[in-house]
This record gives C-alpha cells, sequence and structure tokens, in this order.
C-alpha cells in the first residue's frame, strides 16, 4: 500500500485532499497544528475509511519567525522509519496565508514567518522526505502553491513572495530529484470555497475574483483531484505547475455581471 502524506490536513483542501487519497486506498499520514484538532480528525478519518491506516501528527512549522523547527520534522519522519511507513507521495498544503500584511506598518518578522513556513519549512520536509524516496526507488512531491505566485492582491506581499519562490523551489527540486525517480510539481489555486467563504458570505458574493471565465470557484475536491493527477497519473511529468482557478490567471481583469 503506497502511502501520502498531507500537511495542513485538518481543514479545508487538506481535508479534501486526505479523502481523496484514502478513497483510493492510500494509506494516509496527515500533519496539523494542534494536538487536540488532530487526534479529533485522525478518529474521523479512522470511522470513515476504517480499511485504510490514518495517523495524524501535530506539527508546527517554526520554533519562531526566525526559527523553522527542523528538529520536530526529523522527528517526525525518524517516527515514521521506527513504524516501517514510508512516504512514497508528499502534498505540502500547509500554509502561512500572511493576511493583512501592509507595507510601512508590519514589522520585518512578519515577512519572515510567512517565507519560512511556506518555503525554508517546505522545504525541510522535501528534504527528508526525498532522501526516503530516493533510498525506496522514487516518489512524487506535490506544492499546493496559488496563482498569486504571478498575480498580486492587496496587502499579501509576503504570500505572494513566498509562492514565487516556493514555484523556484519546486523547479529547482525537480531538476535535482529527477534522476531518482522522485517527481516534484505544483497545483495553483485561485480563490477556494473555504471556511472562510463560508462565514463571510457578503464579502464573497461581490469579492472580483470570484468572478471567473467558468462562473465559478474551486472546492476542495477540485484541487485533490490535481494533486491526485499529479501523483499517480502523470508518470511522465516534473516540475510542471496545474491551475485550478476557474480561468481566473487569463483574464485581464473579471467580467462583472450586468447586475453587479
Amino acid at each position: 500500500m503506497k502511502t501520502v502524506l498531507i500537511t495542513g490536513a485538518c481543514i479545508n483542501t487538506g481535508v479534501a485532499i486526505v479523502e481523496k487519497f484514502a478513497a483510493a486506498g492510500y494509506g494516509i499520514v496527515f500533519t496539523g497544528r494542534a494536538v487536540e484538532k488532530v487526534k479529533a480528525k485522525e478518529k474521523e478519518y479512522q470511522a470513515k475509511f476504517p480499511n485504510v491506516p490514518v495517523t495524524g501528527y501535530a506539527l508546527d512549522s517554526l520554533l519562531d519567525e526566525r526559527t523553522v523547527d527542523e528538529a520536530a520534522v526529523f522527528m517526525l519522519f525518524a517516527d515514521l522509519d521506527a513504524k516501517g511507513i514510508f512516504v512514497e507521495t508528499l502534498v505540502l498544503n500547509a500554509a502561512d496565508q500572511g493576511l493583512g500584511q501592509r507595507v510601512f506598518e508590519n514589522p520585518l518578522t512578519d515577512l519572515m514567518k510567512v517565507i519560512n513556513t511556506n518555503v525554508v519549512w517546505n522545504y525541510c520536509l522535501c528534504e527528508h522526505a526525498a532522501k526516503r524516496m530516493k533510498e525506496n526507488g522514487g516518489g512524487n512531491i506535490v506544492f499546493i502553491n496559488s496563482n498569486t505566485a504571478y498575480r498580486a492582491i492587496p496587502d499579501r506581499i509576503a504570500y505572494e513572495a513566498s509562492k514565487g519562490g516556493q514555484l523556484g523551489l519546486m523547479r529547482g527540486l525537480a531538476l535535482d530529484l529527477g534522476k531518482y525517480n522522485i517527481r516534484v510539481n505544483a497545483v495553483l489555486p485561485g480563490m477556494i470555497k473555504t471556511d472562510r467563504w463560508e462565514k463571510n458570505p457578503e464579502f464573497y458574493a461581490n469579492v472580483p475574483s470570484r468572478f471567473t471565465p467558468l462562473g465559478d470557484v474551486a472546492v476542495g475536491e477540485d484541487v485533490a483531484d490535481a494533486v491526485y493527477y499529479f501523483a499517480a497519473m502523470a508518470r511522465n511529468t516534473t516540475g510542471a505547475e496545474l491551475v485550478v482557478d476557474g480561468g481566473n490567471t487569463i483574464q485581464l481583469y473579471p467580467v462583472l455581471p450586468e447586475n453587479k
């Protein structure tokens, strides 16, 4: 049985990715930041997929804004090794959203926190996972990136910079790890219907990025389908990007309905 490790899998898109792979018969390892939420979600996944092994770990990315918690990543993979679990697919879904960071107002450490989580911490996870993939004949790494790697939105400089840097990281890893039969790709969602969407219906009813060429924005299952494609179907694809944003990236500006 193949096993997938999915970070940030207690809410939203991470849940959809877990359920996609579990339904396909993959063993599941997932992470979240809070111990209580991880334990609760582990029980929920185990009940929903009784024939699939599911293991959750509480894992945070940083010790402080400047310092990635590399020791926690080391201990995670050491524990998986001790249990005889080989992670064939790594899905890097967890991210610091960097919401509301305004130039001239936020301290430099706020930017560092986002970059360290979304780039440096993810590199640390990749390094540990890829070492084992190399020893086991190959594997897959899939980044959950964002179309903001190419298109800026207000007050998200750190997030946009991290996602642009993450794509450079993805390409570099794809090049250097290809000789070990390790494929590295990225899914670039746009707006996704998450709990933020449900909690703020008035805002999201008129936000410009909801007006896509396809007339709708993605749900978690759309992103999960793209991740699964890279992991299970794209045998000869590495260093690639798959945009899942209803066509938003192709627009110069959103075309609003006449009644808006």
